[in-house]
């Protein structure tokens, strides 16, 4: 389980510290997000978990007169958008939580998010809240995985990972919290008119002449087998880094390391009769 608290320490730090290699994992899906999203109106964007800023910042270049405003709960994360967006005066970067989050002088008629979505602790409440908060007929468009066997970059090194004593809560806040349409459906307070669009892509964690090196970077830092090293006890950190080791030159082909991957694309509505 990943929670606020943790993207606020040492997993926003990292992702922060590593913004170029994360957006990269996500290049062969930000280009599908970016195409759901321009098949929507909406001049007043709001980025929810905005991460390093990737996904605002081609907003802002797709849409010239459009403000976008991104939201994060990391300190670290929002510097790096900072620093990234700096002249650019249509688009701010905030700190806070998404799911509480309200301007009443800024009411979004687009809302969006890559993968920030699935770490709320309460999602109906955040997507009510966002709802409440949103402009009449605001359109929502974010990303999210599907199912972990569906995503190689996790299946690949579920060996690395102790086995908890009891099966988790599959849709406790994390990265597959939001695999499960039903689920989605359900945890959409405030939305109607849900869609589904499927879309795999390969999630490149290293590519050129170091790209082993490259992906062992990644991996030390972010997902299962960083939560693995981070956890486990010294003498237990080698083998673990053998293990990891291992998947990474299995998944090295033609100059890159790359894993399957798979993502709902999600569309909705603000709901009749919800005008905050």
């Amino acid at each position: 389980m990943t929670q606020a608290s943790d993207w606020q320490g040492g997993v926003g730090r990292a992702w922060a510290e590593e913004w170029q290699r994360t957006d990269r994992t996500f290049a062969q899906l930000t280009p599908a997000l970016l195409a759901a999203i321009a098949a929507q109106p909406g001049a007043t964007v709001l980025d929810i978990g905005c991460g390093a800023g990737e996904l605002s910042l081609a907003l802002a270049a797709a849409r010239p007169q459009a403000h976008v405003r991104g939201v994060d709960v990391s300190a670290d994360l929002v510097a790096a958008a900072q620093r990234r967006a700096a002249g650019l005066g249509q688009v701010r970067f905030e700190l806070g939580d998404a799911g509480a989050w309200a301007d009443p002088a800024y009411r979004p008629d687009l809302l969006v998010s890559r993968h920030g979505v699935m770490f709320f602790a309460d999602p109906p409440a955040a997507f009510r809240n966002l709802a409440a908060a949103a402009a009449p007929d605001a359109r929502l468009v974010f990303s999210c995985f599907r199912h972990p066997a569906e995503n190689g970059w996790a299946s690949a090194m579920a060996g690395l990972v102790p086995k908890p004593a009891s099966p988790p809560d599959p849709h406790a806040p994390g990265p597959f919290a939001f695999a499960d349409p039903d689920h989605v459906r359900a945890m959409l307070a405030g939305w109607q008119d849900v869609t589904f669009q499927p879309h795999d892509f390969h999630y490149i964690a290293g590519e050129g002449d170091d790209a082993q090196d490259q992906a062992l970077a990644l991996f030390r830092r972010i997902g299962p087998a960083a939560s693995a090293l981070r956890q486990a006890a010294e003498a237990a950190r080698p083998g673990i880094e053998q293990g990891l080791r291992a998947v990474i030159a299995a998944h090295h082909r033609d100059g890159q390391v790359s894993f399957p991957a798979a993502a709902w694309i999600v569309t909705a509505t603000k709901a009749l009769g919800d005008h905050g």
